[in-house]
C-alpha cells in the first residue's frame, strides 16, 4: 500500500491493527548475500560516500552491474538518501523491495520525521500497522520530537497513546520524549508530571525537564531542578550548563553564574564552543560585560552566536561603539553575519545615532537578501527613527510585506520621537482600522504622542480606548497616562489615576513629581517625593532630577541645594550633566548669578550645553551683562549653529540699552546665516489643531482676530496692563507695542477666545519660553475675560486665572 495513495492523516488511534501479511520480517530468513557483493567496489565506494552527489556517482555503477536489487545495496542507498534529506529518492528504494525488513521501515520513518513534514511521517507511521511493521521505541521519540518542535500537541498526545499502548511507558527514551513535547508545547505542568513518574531518569532526562522549565520562563524552579539533580546522583553535563545559563542571566543572579563558571573549569568544559558563549550571554546580561569580553577573546573557535551574544551584550550593556568594533572584527575575520548579527549593529547604530553606519548595515542586510525579513526591517525602521531619517523608516515600514505588531510599534514610536506627532497618531489609527490588537508597547508609544499636543479631549479618548482594550492594569500604560494627564494641564487627574493604581514603578513617581514640579507645585512634589522615600521603591537618576526642576520653579533653592548633596552622599547616585544644568538654573532663576557661575566653574565634568543655556536664560532675567556675555561665548563655542542664543544675548544687550552690541549680533548671525526658531503656538478646537506664527495672517480668520486684539488691547490697558517694549528697538513705540501683541501666543489666545463659549478654558502650547510681556498680557486677559487661560511653554505650565498666573510670577 503506497503512502501517496493515502489522501488524509487519519487519527492513529483509529487505524485497526491489519491481519499479518505472509512475508519474512528478518534478514535471516532471507537468502544469505554473495561474498562477491559486500567485496564489490560500488559497495565499497557507497559506503565511503559522504556527500549525495558521490551518491549519484556511484549510482549508475550499481545499475550498469546489475546490483540494485542486492539488499545490502537497497538498504545502504535507503540510508545514505534519508541521511541527506532526499525522501522522495528514498521511498522510489523503498517501494520495489520485496519482503521488506523492518529495519528499512524504521529508517525511511526517521527520514520523513527529520526531513519531511508531519502529515508524511504520521501517514507513513500508519502504514507501518498496515504491513503489521511492530515499531520499537525510537519510531515513537523521532515523531514525538517533531511534534514538539511543530507545537502539534494534540497529534504529540496520540503518539504518546500509542507509545502506551506499544508497552513504552516505562523506557526512559520514550518518556524522555514525551517530556520534551509537553515542555515545547507549553505544557509544563505536564511535562513534568511525566517525568515524576518515570521510574529511572537518565542525565537526557534530566537535561530535558530543566531545558523546558527555562524555556517556559520558569528560570527560578530550572535552577531548582538542577540542585535536585545532584542531589539524585545525577553529574551536570555541558548540555545542562547552556540550559540553564540563559536561566541564570534573566533573573541577573550572577554570584550563580560565577558558582557554574568554576564548575566549568572544574569539569574541563572550558574548551566546548557552546558553554563559553552561554557564559558570555550570562555575564553580559549580568552587565558583566568585561569578564564576557575576556571569555570571548579566549576562545580558540566562535560559532556565530559567539559572535551574536558578545555584540548583543555591549548593546545591552551600553556599549554600542563596543558593539559595532566586534561586528566590524567578526566582518574582518570573514564571518557571514546572519539577521541576529544585523538586528545588534542596527540597535547599535541607532544607539550611536551613526547614520552612515547605519546605513551600511542597510546595505549589507540587502546583501544578504534579508528584505523580506520582518525583524529585520523592524530593526532598521527603529535605526532610522533615532538617527533622525524618520523619512528612511517610513520608506522602509511602507514595502514591507507581512508587517507585525512590532513593525507598528516601531513606525509610531518612531514618528512621535521625530516630531511628527500628527503623523503617529495617523498611523495609530490606521493600525486601529486595520483590527491590529494593540498591546503595552503601543500604548506607551502613542500616550506620549498625545501628551505633546496637550489636548485634554484627546487625552480622554485614549484613557477610554485603553480601559476598552483591558491594559488600563498595565504598570506602564497607566504610568504613560499620568504623564499624559499631567503635561495636558490636568494635573488633578493625574494624580487620582496616581492613588488608584495598585502598583507603581520608580517612572510613575518620576512622572507624576516631575508633573508637579512643571505645574510649579514644588510643595506638592517634594511630599510626593518624601512619601516615596518612606516606602520600599528608591529613587533614581530622573527622580533626583524631576525633584531639582520642580524646586527650580517654585523657587525653593534651599531645598534644592540640599537635595543636590543628598543624592549623592544618600544614596550614590553620581550627578549628571542634566543634574547640574537643573542646579544652575535653581541659582541663576533666584538671582543668585555670581553663585551659579562659581557653582559652573567647580564642576567635575566639562560643563555642556544645558548648563550655559540655564546661565544664559538667567542673566536674560535678572539682566545681567557680564555673565550672559561669559555664557552666551561657551555657548557659542559648543552650538555655533544655534541662532537661539545669539538672540537672547541681542535681548540683554537690549535691556540694557546696549544697542550697538545689538547691532553686532545681528550681524553676525546675518553673516553665518543663523536664524532664531520662530515662535509657535497651537491651540486645538473641535477636533483640528490650529497653528499660530508671530505676525503672520494666513489663518482664515485672521482679520477678526487681528481686530478682537486691538480691542483686547485696550481693555487690558485700562485695566492697568504697561507693555514692556525693553528689549525693542528702531522702531516706534506704537509699532514695538504692535509688535508685542502680534506673538504667537497671543493669537492663539484671541483665536480660542473667539470661538468658545464663556467658561471654557482656553489651552495654548508654545514651542518656546513665554516673554515677560505676554505673560503680563495674559494674566490681564484672564482678568477682564473672566477666562482661565492655560499655556504650556518649553518649559512649565502657567495657569492664568483672575488675573494671576500659577507660576508667581517666578520662571
Amino acid at each position: 500500500m503506497s503512502s501517496q495513495l493515502i489522501s488524509s492523516s487519519p487519527t492513529i488511534t483509529e487505524i485497526p491493527t491489519p491481519k499479518l501479511h505472509s512475508r519474512s520480517h528478518t534478514l535471516s530468513q532471507r537468502t544469505q548475500i554473495p561474498l562477491h557483493v559486500y567485496k564489490h567496489p560500488a559497495a565499497i565506494l557507497l559506503e565511503l560516500s559522504t556527500s549525495i552527489k558521490e551518491v549519484y556517482q556511484i549510482l549508475p555503477h550499481i545499475i550498469k552491474s546489475n546490483l540494485y536489487t542486492e539488499h545490502l545495496f537497497q538498504t545502504k542507498l535507503l540510508s545514505l538518501f534519508c541521511n541527506h534529506g532526499c525522501i522522495a529518492e528514498a521511498a522510489r528504494v523503498f517501494e520495489p523491495i520485496q519482503d521488506k525488513p523492518e529495519v528499512l521501515y524504521y529508517t525511511l520513518l526517521k527520514g520523513y520525521a527529520k526531513y519531511s513534514s508531519l502529515h508524511e511521517a504520521l501517514l507513513f507511521f500508519v502504514r507501518m500497522k498496515v504491513d503489521n511493521v511492530k515499531p520499537v521505541v525510537y519510531n515513537f521519540t523521532y515523531l514525538l520530537k517533531v511534534c514538539g518542535d511543530k507545537g502539534e500537541l494534540r497529534r504529540g498526545k496520540e503518539i504518546h497513546g500509542q507509545l502506551i499502548k506499544n508497552g513504552f511507558s516505562s523506557n526512559v527514551f520514550a518518556m524522555t520524549g514525551v517530556v520534551n513535547l509537553y515542555a515545547k508545547c507549553r505544557q509544563i505542568e505536564e511535562a513534568y508530571k511525566m517525568f515524576d513518574r518515570m521510574p529511572e531518569r537518565d542525565l537526557v532526562s534530566w537535561n530535558t525537564i530543566i531545558s523546558g522549565f527555562a524555556q517556559n520562563g520558569l528560570a527560578k524552579l530550572a535552577l531548582g531542578l538542577v540542585v535536585k539533580m545532584q542531589e539524585e546522583g545525577q553529574r551536570p553535563d555541558s548540555v545542562t550548563l547552556v540550559s540553564i545559563l540563559p536561566s541564570v542571566a534573566d533573573m541577573g543572579l550572577v554570584k550563580i553564574g560565577r558558582s557554574i563558571h568554576g564548575y566549568v573549569l572544574r569539569a574541563d568544559f572550558e574548551g566546548l564552543v557552546n558553554v563559553n558563549t552561554a557564559l558570555v550571554d550570562m555575564y553580559s546580561k549580568c552587565r558583566y560585560i568585561g569578564i564576557g569580553r575576556l571569555i570571548f577573546d579566549g576562545m580558540k573557535r566562535r560559532t556565530m552566536v559567539s559572535w551574536n551574544s558578545m555584540i548583543d551584550g555591549y548593546v545591552r550593556s551600553g556599549y554600542a561603539e563596543e558593539a559595532m568594533a566586534i561586528f566590524e572584527k567578526m566582518l574582518d575575520e570573514g564571518v557571514e553575519p546572519t539577521d541576529v548579527t544585523i538586528m545588534g549593529a542596527a540597535r547599535a547604530c541607532a544607539d550611536l545615532g551613526d547614520l552612515d553606519r547605519g546605513m551600511f548595515v542597510h546595505k549589507l542586510s540587502d546583501k544578504l537578501k534579508l528584505g523580506t525579513n520582518v525583524s529585520v526591517m523592524n530593526s532598521l525602521i527603529s535605526m532610522y527613527s533615532k538617527c533622525k531619517r524618520v523619512d528612511l523608516a517610513v520608506d522602509i515600514f511602507k514595502k514591507l510585506r507581512g508587517k507585525t505588531l512590532v513593525s507598528w510599534n516601531a513606525m509610531i514610536l518612531g514618528l512621535a520621537q521625530n516630531g511628527r506627532v500628527n503623523d503617529a497618531l495617523n498611523y495609530f489609527y490606521e493600525m486601529h482600522s486595520r483590527n491590529m490588537r494593540p498591546d503595552t508597547f503601543t500604548m506607551v508609544s502613542v500616550i506620549p504622542a498625545l501628551a505633546e499636543l496637550s489636548v485634554t479631549r484627546q487625552a480622554k479618548w485614549i484613557h477610554g480606548f485603553c480601559i476598552r482594550s483591558c491594559l488600563d492594569d498595565d504598570i506602564f500604560v497607566m504610568t504613560a497616562l499620568v504623564d499624559m494627564y499631567a503635561k495636558c494641564g490636568a494635573i488633578h487627574t493625574a494624580r487620582k489615576l496616581f492613588d488608584r493604581m495598585n502598583e507603581r514603578h520608580v517612572t510613575t513617581w518620576n512622572a507624576m513629581i516631575d508633573g508637579y514640579g512643571t505645574h510649579g507645585l514644588g510643595k506638592a512634589a517634594l511630599e510626593l517625593f518624601n512619601e516615596m522615600q518612606k516606602g520600599v521603591m528608591k529613587p533614581n537618576d530622573v527622580t533626583f532630577l524631576s525633584v531639582l526642576s520642580a524646586c527650580s520653579h517654585a523657587g525653593m533653592v534651599e531645598e534644592g541645594l540640599s537635595y543636590f548633596t543628598s543624592m549623592k552622599r544618600d544614596y550614590g547616585i553620581e550627578p549628571g550633566m542634566d543634574h547640574y544644568g537643573a542646579m544652575v538654573d535653581l541659582l541663576g532663576r533666584a538671582g543668585r548669578l555670581n553663585e551659579a557661575w562659581n557653582f559652573i566653574r567647580k564642576m567635575p565634568i566639562e560643563p555642556g550645553i544645558n548648563v550655559y543655556g540655564a546661565m544664559l536664560g538667567a542673566c536674560k532675567i535678572h539682566k545681567n551683562v557680564e555673565l550672559g556675555e561669559k555664557a552666551a561665548n561657551k555657548l557659542f563655542a559648543l552650538n555655533p549653529d544655534e541662532g537661539g542664543y545669539h538672540v537672547l544675548l541681542a535681548n540683554i544687550y537690549a535691556t540694557a540699552s546696549m544697542w550697538g552690541e545689538v547691532a553686532k549680533v545681528r550681524t553676525t548671525m546675518k553673516k553665518k546665516g543663523l536664524q532664531k526658531t520662530p515662535g509657535c503656538s497651537v491651540v486645538e478646537l473641535r477636533n483640528e489643531v490650529h497653528s499660530f506664527y508671530s505676525g503672520t495672517t494666513n489663518h482664515p480668520q485672521s482679520k477678526k482676530i487681528y481686530a478682537f486684539l486691538e480691542e483686547l488691547g485696550n481693555k487690558i490697558k485700562a485695566a492697568g496692563y504697561v507693555p514692556d517694549t525693553s528689549s525693542i528697538h528702531d522702531v516706534e513705540d506704537d509699532v514695538k507695542e504692535q509688535l508685542n501683541s502680534t506673538h504667537s501666543e497671543r493669537l492663539a489666545i484671541a483665536f480660542g477666545l473667539l470661538n468658545t463659549s464663556q467658561g471654557t478654558p482656553i489651552h495654548i502650547r508654545k514651542n518656546l519660553r513665554v516673554c515677560g510681556d505676554c505673560h503680563t498680557a495674559t494674566k490681564y486677559i484672564s482678568l477682564v475675560t473672566g477666562r482661565e487661560i492655560i499655556v504650556r511653554d518649553m518649559q512649565r505650565f502657567h495657569h492664568f486665572k483672575n488675573g494671576t498666573c500659577s507660576c508667581g510670577d517666578y520662571w
